[in-house]
């Protein structure tokens, strides 16, 4: 019986070192902020815009490759790369910046957890709050805190497949509507949720921090897999991003843009399926809101307390002391902001926008630049397609840059 059993053991650990990288980008990304953005376009222009994942997807797609490779190559951390060609500086501004990025952003997240089971079971959402947050930060005090981090994002985003899937397939999806949605077209009106769709989903912070889980797993498992299975998973976790992204664009073009009901967050996506879908559905997608927002919820303070760790040079091992203060700063921080003002204030929105238009196009500069560095890299630096590729993408931060800049001044 124990000889049978091992395999098994042996195939869970094998995929999980393969996913886990890209698992836990996919689920840090796909937060209560992007769940709304998508929900929106599917109730205010149906199926029409679901081109704008797949064109996100394969930009993230490229970027997240580009640092898995970074990550596979060197065993120095990606700030210490930056820091030792471009010098202390960058380094710090990139750490500092994202820190403090992650930081302003954690109160959604906080936020779309409390709401999913406040909605759910009819209690006051801000307990939820201090709860999860509370269990946020004992999740630190395992002992293998990556080890946990990726079996707890692989298994919140299992949940949200199941959630999504399950209530777009309840729904009858006419194809051809659904087929017709992949052409490109730019319904009028349309133009501010392309934009701050495209500008979530292809996350370069997220992307950068892609080298920093691949240098974790490898380090956890010893891992010596072939480069192209390591960067597989990668891949594999940005489809499921795609996945998720468009299965929740379904439900609502499906359900609520035929109804002309218009959205302001993804909790109204749930409130709304109820009376057409019933409550099933209702409760089936306020789990896999909940799913999105705790997952974000962890992964935005660690991406954000690790990166900061790093900058003062205490390195990207999530057991260090000084890391996991750090990471427990976002979540408390986080949780302060959701409980005193019930989302994220206006001046720190302006605050996190006025850092990410200028850090964003800067870090994609930055990353591009080390992955083609022949001595960095070696036989892994940028082949000509992906300088390309990658050229087009840094094309797209700037416009997005400029596009946020303008609506931020305006």
């Amino acid at each position: 019986m124990e000889q049978q059993q091992a395999p098994k053991r042996s195939l869970f650990k094998n995929w999980l070192s393969i996913l886990g990288p890209g698992v836990i980008t996919a689920a840090l990304v796909f937060g209560p902020s992007k769940m709304t953005i998508t929900s929106k376009m599917g109730a205010d222009y149906g199926f029409s815009l679901l081109w704008v994942v797949v064109v996100a997807i394969c930009f993230m797609t490229v970027f997240t490759n580009m640092a898995a490779r970074i990550g596979i190559a060197r065993d120095e951390s990606l700030l210490t790369l930056i820091r030792n060609k471009f010098g202390k500086t960058i380094s710090i501004v990139i750490g500092i910046g994202i820190f403090l990025v992650a930081t302003c952003f954690q109160s959604g997240n906080a936020t779309g957890v409390s709401i999913s089971i406040s909605e759910a079971t009819g209690t006051n959402p801000q307990i939820w709050i201090i709860v999860f947050n509370v269990i946020g930060i004992l999740l630190l005090f395992f002992k293998s805190f990556y080890a946990l981090l990726e079996k707890l994002m692989l298994a919140l985003i299992i949940l949200m497949l199941f959630a999504f899937l399950s209530t777009a397939i309840m729904i009858e999806t006419p194809v051809g509507d659904f087929l017709k949605g992949f052409a490109p077209s730019i319904p009028p009106g349309s133009v501010g949720l392309i934009i701050a769709f495209t500008a979530s989903c292809f996350s370069i912070v997220g992307a950068f921090y892609q080298s920093y889980l691949v240098q974790s797993r490898r380090k956890l498992s010893g891992d010596q897999q072939t480069t192209q299975r390591q960067l597989m998973g990668s891949r594999i976790g940005i489809i499921i991003l795609g996945i998720m992204s468009a299965a929740v664009m379904v439900c609502a073009a499906n359900t609520l843009h035929p109804q002309g009901i218009k959205l302001r967050s993804a909790a109204e996506m749930g409130r709304a399926l109820e009376p057409l879908l019933g409550t099933y559905a209702s409760h089936l997608f306020f789990v896999g809101l909940f799913g999105a927002s705790f997952s974000s919820l962890i992964g935005n303070a660690v991406l954000g307390g690790s990166l900061l760790g790093d900058t003062f040079g205490y390195g990207n091992n999530l057991n260090h002391p000084k890391v996991k203060l750090f990471i427990s700063m976002v979540m408390i921080f986080g949780s302060v902001i959701a409980l005193i003002f019930g989302n994220l204030p206006l001046e720190l929105i302006v605050f996190a926008q006025s850092i990410t238009i200028f850090l964003v196009p800067f870090i994609g500069i930055i990353l591009f630049l080390i992955a083609n560095d022949q001595e960095i890299m070696g036989d892994l630096r940028n082949k000509p397609l992906t300088k390309l590729w990658t050229v087009l993408g840094l094309v797209l931060l700037v416009a997005l840059a400029i596009s946020n800049f303008y609506n931020l001044i305006k």
